[in-house]
């Protein structure tokens, strides 16, 4: 019997240190192991070009989507400024850098204008289709442009629709994958700035 006290007493005093772990673990897909985030110059919103390497020592929130999307970058977007609301203090150690999948119509002046809708510390990112091209398959992104049945210059863009979380090291980290909670992501978010 005391054996059996003695074991179960042990149980519920290491169970708050196996669970303290799991708090520590990330919520996304996780770059096991980490490597170093392709770089990339582009025409920013902020009037500047955006190179990734000149975020190093904050955490960069990078995303890809196009300014008239219709529902799938809203709600990342909002989302994202929701993060950066609930960081408090911190948020301006998270950088969210948007590159747009939709050269043809995001300029970097309309790009600022929109992204500032969401949150003003939000960059923007835009360059030729060929600039564009490469930094999609250096991250993986494939983008489709779909017209609509009688007008050419009515069109969406099908796109992924992650965001890379990229630490201070510049080094991917998280793939966050679309429809993750605002609080999912502020969790990963405060692990990755704590390291």
């Amino acid at each position: 019997m005391k054996t059996i006290l003695a074991l179960f007493l042990s149980f519920f005093m290491l169970w708050p240190v196996a669970h303290a772990g799991e708090d520590r673990a990330l919520k996304s897909g996780v770059f096991d192991p980490p490597r170093l985030a392709p770089d990339f110059v582009l025409a920013g919103s902020n009037g500047a070009n955006i190179e990734l390497n000149d975020y190093r020592g904050k955490l960069v929130a990078l995303g890809f989507g196009f300014s008239h999307c219709p529902s799938v970058c809203p709600l990342t977007l909002a989302n994202l400024a929701q993060v950066r609301k609930k960081l408090c203090a911190s948020a301006n150690e998270l950088q969210v850098v948007y590159v747009t999948v939709d050269p043809e119509r995001d300029t970097a002046t309309r790009l600022q204008h929109y992204l500032a809708n969401f949150d003003p510390a939000f960059v923007g990112a835009t360059g030729t289709p060929e600039q564009l091209a490469a930094v999609r398959q250096a991250y993986g992104i494939a983008a489709t442009k779909a017209a609509a049945a009688n007008d050419a210059s009515n069109y969406t863009v099908h796109h992924s629709s992650y965001i890379y979380l990229i630490d201070r090291e510049g080094r991917l980290r998280a793939l966050v994958p679309f429809g993750k909670s605002v609080d999912d992501i502020v969790h990963d978010v405060k692990i990755l700035l704590q390291q």
